[in-house]
């Protein structure tokens, strides 16, 4: 689709930046440095009519890609009849749907409920709420790596410093980690769950422990798959000490991974659930699944938000969720883990050999790492940032991710066709030969 460029010299991407950084904090940042005017499916088009292909969808939201036809189609009914009630004043049926459809989705044959938020870090937020309520406890069990948001409670659960948590304590009290099982660090599983028991007799109490929460496959943290035989141990520690399992689903969920959850993959039955992200293309809402009698512990009017599971946002995500059912998107994201797999090793062994150390991830939710060496393995951001600045002036719009800010990942629109895929990635070649070029 042509998008014509800006005449209005106002509305540049020099001229924006130079508004956004006048009125926005620096502590809001931003990847690329032009500003959209157009999307659709996995392109998108700056106010100078500049195309790019995105292989960052918005942060995983957009798995069934930018303005899905159905997606939009739902929003734009819902506003014709009203786009606010707030549900604890005048509830309405698409809330009761979404829910009902999540309680459907979620692994597990027991009967669940389902509470609607807006952002996934007040997901987190409510299901710790909610763990501390149905067991009475205060302590909760992160890991190192870990990413759960940005708000102070949210925070204490992230389990990386910079950017995130620089300079912005204290945090909770009854917050412990405990590590995260890493090859590249040299921790086995048998050494995290090891980890684990250690901290259950040196700081966390089992019986004061209200939950432990984790990715299935970290997300800042480097996209890193968490072992079946870790998940399928975390879930027997949490039935001996009555502790709730918590899986953050936020970035992973709503196929990315090639099933609705990538907890799936380990054949593990969590206690909660936290979604947002792709739950509703592009649209803000988010929430946490739960055992019913775990999610009814809080007393009426103890849970709520005045956006929370906003109507318009509701009937999107219904709509999304419908979309990623008719159009096998489960299915595609398994078959594009594939594609991306096969071709990330030829590029790499041909682009930049002894450089791209592992390709890793599940499904579609993929990420390459980037080292010196093979030998010494030591990361290299800086060859991992060089490749997204030049994919960004070839027209690829990539993120970095990774406690290193060495990796790179891979968050597509299942959406992509074929051929935008091929092209995306002779893009990123032709970025990582400019950044070994570029750095040596």
């Amino acid at each position: 689709m042509a998008v014509v460029a800006s005449r209005d010299e106002s509305k540049t991407n020099a001229a924006l930046l130079a508004r956004r950084e006048a009125a926005v904090p620096r502590g809001v940042a931003s990847a690329a440095p032009v500003f959209a005017a157009f999307a659709e499916n996995a392109e998108l088009w700056d106010v100078e009519g500049r195309r790019f292909i995105d292989f960052a969808g918005g942060i995983a939201v957009l798995n069934t890609g930018h303005r899905h036809p159905r997606v939009v189609a739902a929003a734009k009914a819902q506003e014709d009849h009203f786009t606010h009630t707030s549900f604890q004043v005048v509830p309405y049926e698409s809330y009761v749907a979404l829910a009902e459809k999540l309680n459907a989705l979620a692994p597990g044959e027991h009967a669940k409920k389902s509470l609607l938020v807006t952002t996934g870090a007040e997901a987190v937020e409510n299901a710790v709420k909610i763990a501390r309520a149905a067991t009475g406890r205060p302590g909760v069990i992160a890991f190192s790596a870990g990413y759960h948001g940005r708000t102070l409670m949210t925070l204490g659960l992230t389990g990386k410093v910079s950017p995130y948590k620089k300079d912005v304590g204290p945090f909770p009290s009854d917050i412990f980690r405990a590590p995260f099982p890493s090859v590249r660090d040299g921790i086995t599983v048998e050494d995290a769950l090891t980890g684990l028991k250690t901290l259950f007799l040196t700081d966390a109490q089992p019986d004061r422990v209200a939950a432990i929460i984790i990715e299935p496959v970290l997300g800042e943290g480097g996209y890193i798959p968490v072992p079946t035989e870790m998940m399928q141990a975390l879930r027997a520690i949490c039935d001996e000490h009555g502790i709730l399992l918590i899986a953050d689903e936020i970035q992973a969920g709503f196929g990315r991974t090639g099933t609705w959850f990538a907890i799936e993959h380990s054949g593990v039955v969590p206690d909660l659930i936290t979604v947002a992200k792709s739950m509703a293309g592009g649209y803000p809402v988010a929430g946490v699944i739960g055992r019913a009698e775990v999610m009814d512990a809080l007393a009426p009017g103890g849970l709520g938000g005045t956006y929370g599971g906003n109507p318009v946002a509701c009937a999107a995500a219904l709509a999304a969720i419908e979309a990623i059912e008719a159009e096998g998107l489960l299915a595609r994201s398994t078959e594009l883990g594939a594609h991306f797999r096969a071709r990330f090793a030829e590029i790499g062994a041909r682009t930049a050999p002894y450089r791209m150390w592992d390709i890793r991830g599940l499904g579609a939710m993929l990420a390459v790492e980037f080292v010196t060496d093979f030998d010494s393995a030591v990361p290299d951001a800086a060859l991992a940032k060089a490749v997204c600045a030049h994919a960004l002036k070839r027209g690829l719009i990539l993120l970095g991710c990774g406690m290193h800010g060495n990796a790179i990942r891979i968050m597509v629109p299942l959406t992509a066709s074929d051929a935008l895929i091929e092209e995306g990635l002779e893009i990123f070649e032709a970025a990582l030969a400019d950044a070994v070029a570029e750095l040596g």
